[in-house]
């Protein structure tokens, strides 16, 4: 047998280093230069982030989380039970309602919560966060009013004002960024709506200067998008692992966020538009070209009309929104291809929200509507066609009797028609309802 030999040089410190290498010796020789090699080629590559948006072509756009695309399959939480207001403190009742509702969420199929704002107690907010996620694989959105409903209004055109929100995001990132569960992060819901005035006005001396209402309609929305650019700018530094999420109401604003918000990541629609969100995947496209994610969307489960729970009317409506939705993910030659899912309003009914101020009423499930809706046109014809029923947008409906504690889950129509769906979607509508 042919003894095969061959002599190596190595450069190591400008020292040449000649190294025989024969039989065995060769191969090994050659695995541990491949093997340093790929070492070689890795070094100095960023690393890829836990959870990031990955663009395909055609503006099409997917959610990447650990490496996989996620399709984000969620639901807006306040688990506030009966006979409690909006500032229940559900984070530290000792039933834990989210380990009830988490375990109905994962075999209902829901990857994600919506929590629009974080509690004062950091501990709570991660035993959350951690439970839902380390016990159902659900992970968490987490928000920020902007301080949208601070008294009298939210001062955006106030630089101490604008400091002390954005203090406070940067603090929430701090605390919750390396929780595991987290995916994302949410700035505001329809604080765009104040910018027109119509919910929550605000302004500053140099935009009163200017005589043209629209103009300073478009000045208030450049202050208040530039604000949240400095905020999500901030966020990318402190954690680069989950993108940053624009809270908007419908599509009002964006043609003039485009030019100031480079730093946003996704944006995140509030839509109550019925059966159909209409031509909004591809206005977006073409105004702000950006991923679309569903923030807040729903339909309630009560019949003004007829005064009675509909909870068909509900399931139709939701079915009908989350083939649109499918119809317009990444890939889907059917669709625009920008969207990465949504999140229904809402998980649970909330009894209290007819009337806030009344202690009395919030035991009480209120039927009267409380503002209109045209899309929703099943039950339009009702008294001042207030059709829209504030408390009954729950896929569970509550319960006086106690179950584990709290009140307990009666799952709606709707819960199992959506699990089914998530299963085996199917996109062409069928004759129904």
């Amino acid at each position: 047998m042919v003894q095969l030999s061959i002599w190596m040089k190595l450069n190591t410190n400008n020292n040449n280093i000649r190294i025989k290498a024969t039989g065995r010796k060769l191969f090994l020789l050659a695995t541990f230069g491949l093997f340093l090699g790929l070492c070689l080629l890795g070094f100095g590559k960023k690393p890829q982030p836990a959870v990031f948006i990955k663009k395909l072509k055609h503006s099409n756009y997917q959610l990447i989380v650990n490496t996989k695309p996620f399709i984000v399959k969620g639901v807006c939480y306040n688990p506030v039970a009966i006979g409690k207001s909006y500032d229940y403190d559900w984070w530290s009742d000792p039933a834990k309602p989210w380990i009830t509702d988490g375990k109905l969420m994962q075999e209902m199929g829901v990857n994600t919560i919506r929590l629009y704002q974080a509690h004062d107690n950091p501990d709570e907010v991660k035993m959350v966060i951690g439970d839902m996620y380390k016990l159902y694989g659900i992970r968490t959105a987490l928000g920020s009013w902007l301080g949208f409903w601070e008294y009298p209004c939210p001062f955006y055109g106030d630089k101490k004002f604008q400091e002390k929100v954005k203090n406070e995001v940067l603090d929430m990132v701090k605390l919750y960024k390396d929780e595991p569960g987290v995916l994302m992060w949410i700035l505001g819901n329809e604080n765009n709506y104040s910018c027109s005035g119509r919910v929550n006005p605000w302004s500053s001396e140099e935009i009163d200067k200017e005589p043209d209402l629209q103009k300073r309609n478009e000045l208030r929305f450049k202050v208040y998008y530039s604000f949240l650019n400095d905020i999500a700018k901030e966020i990318h530094k402190i954690d680069p692992n989950h993108p940053v999420v624009l809270g908007n109401g419908e599509l009002i604003g964006l043609d003039i966020a485009k030019n100031v918000c480079p730093d946003i990541d996704i944006i995140g629609c509030i839509i109550y538009r019925g059966k159909s969100f209409g031509n909004i995947f591809k206005t977006l496209k073409n105004t702000f070209d950006r991923p679309i994610l569903l923030s807040e969307f729903g339909a309630d489960a009560f019949d003004a009309a007829l005064g009675k729970e509909d909870q068909n009317a509900q399931a139709f409506f939701l079915e009908s929104q989350w083939r649109q939705i499918y119809n317009n993910l990444a890939k889907n030659k059917d669709g625009e291809g920008n969207c990465i899912g949504g999140m229904m309003f809402e998980w649970s009914d909330e009894w209290w929200k007819h009337n806030e101020s009344d202690a009395q009423g919030w035991a009480i499930h209120d039927v009267e509507g409380g503002w209109s809706n045209g899309s929703y046109y099943f039950d339009i014809k009702t008294k001042d066609n207030k059709n829209m029923n504030e408390e009954w947008f729950g896929l569970v409906g509550l319960s006086d009797e106690l179950e584990n504690g709290i009140n307990k889950r009666v799952p709606r129509k709707s819960y199992y028609v959506i699990r089914e769906f998530w299963k085996n979607p199917i996109l062409k509508e069928e004759k129904k309802k």
